[in-house]
């Protein structure tokens, strides 16, 4: 153990090294073990879902694998603390014959075996997706430009 990290800080770093490293080789195969990683009754959000459970958590990803080419997750940067931490990431993918970077953060919260209890995604989809799609992009583009301050305003 670490002099500088208590008992359950120590466990949260573990445990979230565990689950980086299951997160950066995810493929549709090792989703089978997210019960290594996910409570029974974890919550999981972002832009597009909020849902409970790991069999819904896995669907999720699933889905992911469904509808995207190469799906990669890099972790950036790490904060772990008392069965809590937080994640800097770059989500790696293609599709419409594109490859897309989306930039974002989770938080997270375990429970006292190390398992993932809360999964909070945080990230624009607006600037990360929907500006570089072919139509719907010109629009964000154009309201984003539209909704901005003025860079010269005293």
């Amino acid at each position: 153990m670490s002099a500088r990290l208590g008992p359950v800080a120590h466990c949260t770093s573990t445990a979230l090294a565990r689950l980086i490293d299951w997160y950066e080789t995810l493929t549709p195969e090792s989703l089978a073990r997210i019960a290594e990683f996910y409570a029974h009754d974890a919550q999981f959000k972002d832009p597009f879902n909020d849902v409970r459970g790991r069999a819904a958590i896995r669907r999720v990803f699933e889905h992911m694998f469904e509808t995207t080419e190469a799906p990669r997750f890099r972790i950036v940067s790490r904060l772990a603390g008392e069965r809590e931490a937080f994640v800097a990431w770059v989500f790696a993918f293609r599709a419409l014959r594109r490859a897309f970077e989306i930039r974002g953060t989770t938080h997270l919260l375990f429970d006292g075996r190390g398992r993932v209890i809360v999964h909070r995604d945080y990230w624009d989809a607006a600037e990360e997706l929907y500006s570089k799609l072919p139509v719907i992009g010109a629009l964000v583009r154009a309201l984003g430009r539209r909704l901005r301050a003025p860079q010269n305003a005293p």
